[in-house]
């Protein structure tokens, strides 16, 4: 298993979802940020809080979840 240092999950902070460093930003947030577009520049402008290094380990972090067989493949229309 693929160890991810800057992601933590606190049940009393942010619904217990993975977020950055204790950051109050969720890594689900930094992914659709990345995804509807917005560079790793304009995202850290946007969170000055925010590393590259966090952007990577989200993007690492959902390939990992990604690979997990959780979901039936007729749930992406297959």
């Amino acid at each position: 298993m693929e160890h991810f240092p800057r992601i933590t999950m606190e049940p009393g902070k942010m619904g217990g979802q993975p977020c950055i460093r204790r950051l109050r930003v969720t890594v689900a947030s930094v992914l659709r940020m990345v995804a509807s577009g917005m560079s790793v520049e304009e995202l850290l402008v946007e969170h000055p809080d925010l590393e590259r290094e966090d952007v990577a380990e989200c993007l690492r972090f959902a390939a990992l979840l990604a690979e997990e067989r959780l979901l039936p493949a007729k749930t992406f229309g297959a």
